[in-house]
């Protein structure tokens, strides 16, 4: 096994024990055992077990930047706000790790519940609404800072509340009618966008996946 196969392995237990226990209680101990490895091989990759947790996150944000990715790739009608947003809830809808992350759930993150990854993730998203303002493919009645503030409440609601089923096509559409102009956008303009979108998010996922691999916070 090498180190980057030994380093995956050490995050799928860590994944594992975090959603089973939670951090409070999840030694590097632990991990070490359950990997069949010494619990100096895990300090080998991150240095403290905080560091470690990070990493486990940063994967999973990682991997759901990629999904953003790919959907757009697949379909340019995906940079549309309702659209992104609805993959979007589905990625972390999936992933009961960012689903805590995103709820700041203390039961499974203990104080990493306080704690973001730093990235240009948040940056990147208004970068991406900036685009799509500049399309006119989101409202211009609303200063930018409002919109994307408005945005970013509804989207949370969703993921704060409780579940229910639907609930990514009822976000999309509620950021449909809330958002977007009633006109259909020119496919030419998608088709223009996706690229520049997909860039935008696969920047995101390499930050993130730079953050993990080789054992960095």
């Amino acid at each position: 096994m090498d180190r980057r196969e030994r380093a995956e392995r050490i995050l799928d237990v860590a994944a594992g024990l975090l959603l089973r226990w939670g951090y409070q209680k999840v030694t590097v101990d632990d991990v070490a055992e359950r990997a069949g490895i010494g619990k100096g091989t895990v300090y080998l990759h991150w240095k403290s077990r905080q560091d470690l947790f990070r990493a486990v996150f940063r994967r999973e944000l990682a991997a759901a930047a990629d999904e953003l990715v790919a959907a757009i790739r697949a379909d340019p009608r995906t940079v549309l706000l309702h659209e992104l947003t609805r993959v979007n809830f589905e990625s972390v809808a999936g992933r009961p790790l960012l689903r805590a992350h995103v709820r700041a759930d203390p039961a499974v993150l203990g104080k990493l519940a306080r704690d973001r990854a730093e990235s240009r993730h948040d940056e990147a998203f208004a970068d991406y609404l900036w685009l799509l303002a500049e399309h006119d493919l989101v409202r211009t009645d609303l200063p930018f800072d409002d919109l994307r503030y408005a945005w970013h409440a509804t989207l949370e609601g969703f993921f704060l509340s409780p579940p229910h089923p639907g609930a990514a096509d009822l976000l999309a559409a509620t950021v449909r009618g809330a958002f977007e102009p009633a006109a259909e956008p020119d496919p030419a303009v998608l088709a223009e966008l996706a690229p520049r979108v997909a860039d935008l998010f696969t920047e995101i996922g390499n930050q993130h996946r730079a953050a993990y691999e080789g054992g960095k916070p």
